[in-house]
Order: C-alpha cells, then sequence, then structure tokens
C-alpha cells in the first residue's frame, strides 16, 4: 500500500498538510487541496482510518438505527443525515432495528462495540435499561422524531401530542363532526391519536371511533381499513389517518368503491412523503422538516467534535400541516 509520505512527496507538501487535508480538509488552500487530490489519484493511496482514529480518539463513525426501511417516512430524513454525515468526513451505519426492544438492544451493542462517535436513534426509547447503557456510554446519543421530557443525551425532534391536537383543531374548523382514527401500533402514532381525542372531546365532539394497525405502515393496511368502515355504527365523515401510506391505500379503496374524496370522506395523512403530493386527490398531510432534522444533529455533532457545550437538550424542529384535496 502507498504511504501517507509518497503523497506528500509527489504534491511537494508536508505530511502534516496531507494529514489535515483528510481531517479538515477546509483550512487546506485550493491550490494545495488540488496537488494532494492530484498524488492521491497517482499513488492509489488510502488513508488508514484506523490508525487515526487511534490518534484522535474519534473513530468518524457515526450509527444511525432506524425500526424500518421499506415504505418508510424516516426514509427522507436518513438520506439528508447520511449525505450531511458523509460531507463532514463520517461514515453512517445503518442498521434496522424493527420493533423489539431486544432487537434495538442487540444493534445498540453492536454500535458501542465498533466504538462510533454517536448513536442516532429513531424515535423515544422506552425501555429503561437501554436508556441507562446509553446514559453511561459516553457517546453522543440522539433522539430524533420525538421530544422525551428526559432526553439520553441530546432530543431532536418534535411533539407527537401537539401534532394530534393541531389535527383535530384543523379537521373541526374545517367543518368535520365524525372523525374516525387509524392508529399504527407505535408509541409515536399512539400519542397523537390520544391527544387528537382529548381535544376532539374537549371540544364538544363525541369520542372518535378508532381501529389498530400493526406497523411498519403500509398501502395495503389502508385499504383493508376502508371495508373496515362498513361495520361502524355512525360513518364517519373523515378518516385522519397514521401515515401516508395507509391514506393512500384507504383513498384508492373508497375511490374502487364509488365514494367521492372528499366530497363524501375526507382523508389525511402523516408524514408528507413524495407520493402525497402526487396522489389524485392530493393528500392532506402533517409535514415534518427532516432536512432540519439533518442539519441539527450535524450541528450537535460539530459542537461535541470541538468539545463546545451544548446550551439545550432538546431541539424542536416543529410540524405543519399540509392542507390538500383530500381534507
Amino acid at each position: 500500500m502507498p504511504r501517507l509520505e509518497e503523497v506528500a512527496a509527489l504534491a511537494n507538501v508536508s505530511s502534516a498538510t496531507v494529514s489535515r487535508y483528510f481531517n479538515s480538509p477546509g483550512i487546506v488552500a485550493p491550490a494545495t487541496a488540488q496537488r494532494i487530490e492530484a498524488a492521491i489519484a497517482a499513488t492509489g493511496y488510502l488513508p488508514n482510518l484506523t490508525a487515526g482514529a487511534l490518534a484522535s480518539s474519534r473513530s468518524r463513525l457515526i450509527a444511525a438505527l432506524v425500526p424500518d426501511i421499506a415504505q418508510s417516512i424516516f426514509n427522507d430524513t436518513m438520506e439528508a443525515m447520511i449525505d450531511a454525515l458523509s460531507v463532514e468526513g463520517n461514515s453512517v451505519i445503518l442498521a434496522l432495528t424493527g420493533t423489539t426492544d431486544g432487537r434495538l438492544g442487540a444493534q445498540i451493542n453492536a454500535a458501542l462495540s465498533r466504538r462510533v462517535d454517536a448513536i442516532i436513534l429513531t424515535g423515544i426509547v422506552a425501555d429503561a435499561a437501554i436508556r441507562a447503557q446509553l446514559r453511561t456510554s459516553r457517546v453522543t446519543v440522539i433522539e430524533t422524531w420525538g421530544l422525551p421530557d428526559d432526553p439520553i443525551d441530546i432530543a431532536i425532534g418534535f411533539s407527537h401530542r401537539a401534532i394530534g391536537d393541531a389535527l383535530a383543531c384543523f379537521l373541526r374548523d374545517r367543518g368535520y363532526r365524525r372523525p374516525h382514527l387509524i392508529v399504527p401500533r407505535s408509541p409515536r402514532a399512539e400519542r397523537r391519536a390520544a391527544a387528537f381525542a382529548e381535544r376532539w372531546i374537549a371540544d364538544g365532539g363525541e369520542p372518535p371511533t378508532r381501529f389498530e394497525v400493526n406497523v411498519p405502515s403500509h398501502f395495503g393496511q389502508g385499504r383493508l381499513s376502508y371495508r373496515g368502515l362498513a361495520d361502524l355504527a355512525v360513518q364517519p365523515d373523515v378518516v385522519v389517518c397514521g401515515s401516508d401510506w395507509i391514506a393512500q391505500g384507504l383513498i384508492v379503496e373508497a375511490q374502487v368503491a364509488g365514494v367521492a374524496v372528499p366530497a363524501q370522506l375526507a382523508v389525511t395523512g402523516f408524514g408528507n412523503l413524495r407520493m402525497a403530493g402526487d396522489m389524485r386527490p392530493t393528500i392532506t398531510s402533517v409535514d415534518v422538516d427532516g432536512a432540519r432534522i439533518a442539519h441539527e444533529v450535524n450541528r450537535v455533532l460539530r459542537l461535541r467534535a470541538a468539545g463546545t457545550k451544548l446550551a439545550e437538550r432538546s431541539i424542536d424542529v416543529g410540524f405543519r400541516i399540509i392542507a390538500r384535496e383530500s381534507a
């Protein structure tokens, strides 16, 4: 394997300058960087990341843990986050945790064994033992897509209860009176559904009917959920779906049955996936700024790498209700 000293000699710079090029490329003059890049191409040099990690106590490995990636509402956020982390010189390990604490714990142990610089979690970890383990790990831990009352380390997300409350107000203001909730079996979706029902009842409405589905959400659940509406004693005028995938399936099934959306039945989703704006009718949905989450994650990691103390432990990125044709 070619050595760093060979690259330095060919580029007519010191070995320290080549090291700076790899570790902090922004501080190397453009002309110098071009010579180093040419020397790297000519020699086929690859840096010894293991040696660099030992010298700097940083592995530049980031573990990103998500429940699933098939039809996932987290995909856009993960893509933006991985792109940004890569630009900063990090390598991202993407691991799937499913919905069980055992699988999550195994992936966390694997990440810690590889001496990652940070673990990025999707959602709030409920298991007390796992939370305690992460608190003592001395690794940056970032919980995303939620704002726990007491973060493990740093939380970057939004309030699911605030979303449920805002959706109830939004739909009441639009004149709907008989909501039906389709709730994925996850703590996040349950918080939104509970807050929706509390606000709806507090404003004088009857308790919403509801139907639960398994996670992860998928198109077929929406189709089955629509068929289940026939069993309700009172037919809803709006269905609040726990994901855009469920909303899409429900709208398609309603159209097959000759039911006009939203004239006869309104539908809302969650996640504001790309297809929500491509459907006909387009789907009213809750938008979470995945790019903002990715930006904040990278800001936190940069500050931690510089040894800067963070002023806040919870960063609320907020949300928006995107009103479209379906409701």
